[in-house]
């Protein structure tokens, strides 16, 4: 019995590993990426809003060194939607900036995402969107390491 309890906690923590690494994808994705996969979807969901789309701040905290005292850097704009679909899946949307549309195309296909039928079709959608990040990340570095200088000391034969 322990054993089944194990395996099925393990499951339910891979399910929300899943859903956190979709739901940063498409976060991290374009209004044009999202819209271009919703305008392809062959039966279009039915879509009642929950909350949102909505504008607001969050206060950005940062650490010095990466491991000391946390400290105030800023604010962020951000905005977030919550839709239910017919079903009753609930699906949660958030994006940097002030695009209520990015937010709630994140959130249909959050929902989607937790329904076996479309999950291929938004596992297409996160894979590309997480090749073209790889792709920007990197021409990113090719461009940093033109820039590169390397500095070297010369010893000199007395010490």
């Amino acid at each position: 019995m322990a054993s089944v309890e194990k395996r099925t906690e393990a499951a339910a923590k891979g399910a929300v590993a899943d859903r956190q690494r979709a739901m940063g994808l498409l976060a991290k994705a374009s209004r044009t990426e999202l819209q271009a996969a919703f305008d392809a979807l062959a039966d279009k969901p039915v879509v009642q809003p929950v909350r949102g789309p909505e504008t607001g701040l969050v206060m950005v905290r940062g650490r010095i060194g990466g491991g000391g005292a946390p400290f105030n850097l800023g604010e962020a704009t951000v905005s977030r939607a919550s839709i239910r679909l017919a079903d009753g899946t609930v699906g949660h949307g958030q994006a940097l900036g002030t695009d209520g549309v990015k937010a709630r195309l994140s959130a249909i296909f959050d929902a989607l995402f937790q329904q076996p039928a479309h999950r291929a079709e938004v596992d297409a959608l996160l894979s590309a969107i997480a090749a073209r990040i790889a792709d920007e990340d990197a021409e990113k570095a090719r461009q940093t390491a033109a820039t590169r200088v390397d500095f070297f000391t010369m010893v000199r034969g007395e010490d």
